[in-house]
């Protein structure tokens, strides 16, 4: 008690007590990250003003927000607690950005890695319109690159592109990303990262894990490859992708039987594979479309592994593969709207480089978690709604959200 005479101090309410998130705890809420730090080991034994369930959250503010600065993001969480309406007052001091950072360097990537992991799963469901083909579920794998901060660190680790000389020439160090995406939902539901000089075909065999005997993969040339497709097939899904036709340098696809739609079994890059030769099916076609007259007589070429044409037939195979751009929508949405054009990540160093790609990722899944909902109420194709309306809509409702306790 207080000496007598003396009135005993309001208790000042602590800053992890009163944050509020907004629509973002609908998908990652607070019991689903406790079990993630703990599993990560990144549970704090003491209180601390930003504890690092409050970190995780702050990260994904700091993604959905990614062109306000560090101490703003943190405002805008707890932007409601300075409202007259509100119970419970705001906290009289708010962390330097020292603190911030050190917080985030003692909560590291993981923690973040693991609860996209666990919880980037598909979302389509036998209504959803647009994101099946024949009972697969058409996803697509493909990469891109994400600009970083320019410090010795990040330059060292991550590397930049150079000119044929060995100059550098890049502006900014470079992280790659490799993504899987539900087409029809435009859910990034695994994802991969690495250094620039890491191509995307090495990366693309770390994110085979996501797939399942229910999938039908798409992906562009580059990533055929003997090695990379075995290990893509072993996982039970379909597989559509496009390889280079016409060229010295295209794969030898000899003709083995010609199929009654006018496809024909072949064998993937069999001289260079030890063991069985990969038997493929192989359809070839061009584009006549008014619209686009410089694809006129081009020829593409796919290689599948289904090899009925009573099961996928060829007409229907050419049509569904340029569902593979939907991806590019995807990362246009990520690297544009979401990030900001032309705007480069703010960590300073490779390990927040990755959690801050980790946090945006979140992000991403969970604004298209949203519109999938949305769309299935209305009985709509997800892709008739409009992603950066979406994004507004979330981060409208992060600040004006009930506070909860993180």
């Amino acid at each position: 008690m207080p000496p007598a005479g003396r009135v005993k101090a309001a208790v000042e309410p602590q800053l992890s007590d009163q944050v509020a998130i907004g629509a973002l705890t609908q998908t990652y809420p607070p019991g689903l990250v406790d079990n993630v730090l703990a599993q990560t080991g990144r549970r704090e034994r003491r209180h601390r003003l930003l504890p690092a369930r409050m970190v995780v959250y702050y990260l994904l503010a700091m993604c959905l927000f990614a062109d306000i600065a560090y101490l703003e993001v943190l405002r805008l969480l707890v932007e409601a607690l300075r409202r007259p309406s509100r119970v419970v007052g705001a906290p009289a001091r708010l962390p330097v950005k020292s603190a911030l950072i050190q917080a985030r360097v003692r909560l590291g990537p993981e923690p973040l890695k693991v609860l996209f992991e666990q919880t980037a799963q598909p979302l389509a469901t036998t209504t959803t319109r647009g994101a099946w083909y024949r009972g697969w579920r058409l996803v697509a794998i493909d990469g891109t690159c994400l600009d970083v901060a320019d410090t010795p660190a990040n330059q060292a680790w991550f590397g930049r592109p150079r000119s044929g000389r060995g100059e550098g020439v890049g502006a900014f160090p470079k992280v790659r990303v490799v993504g899987l995406a539900e087409c029809g939902t435009h859910a990034i539901i695994g994802a991969t990262m690495g250094p620039y000089a890491k191509g995307e075909t090495t990366l693309a065999a770390e994110v085979l894990g996501s797939l399942d005997a229910g999938m039908l993969v798409l992906a562009d040339r580059q990533f055929v490859g003997a090695a990379l497709w075995r290990k893509a097939q072993a996982t039970g899904a379909a597989l559509l992708w496009r390889v280079t036709a016409g060229t010295k340098t295209a794969p030898a696809l000899p003709v083995d039987r010609v199929l009654a739609d006018g496809s024909w079994l072949s064998r993937l890059d069999p001289d260079r594979v030890v063991g069985a030769p990969i038997v493929v099916r192989v359809l070839e076609y061009t584009i006549a479309d008014p619209g686009r007259p410089q694809a006129a007589g081009q020829t593409y070429r796919l290689v599948t592994t289904i090899l009925d044409p009573e099961a996928a037939p060829a007409a229907e195979l050419a049509a569904l593969y340029h569902q593979r751009w939907e991806l590019e929508g995807v990362l246009d949405e990520l690297k544009t709207h979401q990030r900001g054009a032309q705007a480069v990540l703010r960590s300073k160093t490779p390990t927040m480089v990755q959690q801050e790609v980790w946090a945006h990722l979140l992000v991403h899944y969970a604004i298209r978690k949203l519109m999938h909902q949305a769309a299935l109420t209305e009985d709509l194709d997800p892709d008739r709604l409009s992603f950066l309306g979406s994004l507004r809509i979330v981060r409208r409702q992060l600040v004006s959200h009930q506070p909860f306790s993180p």
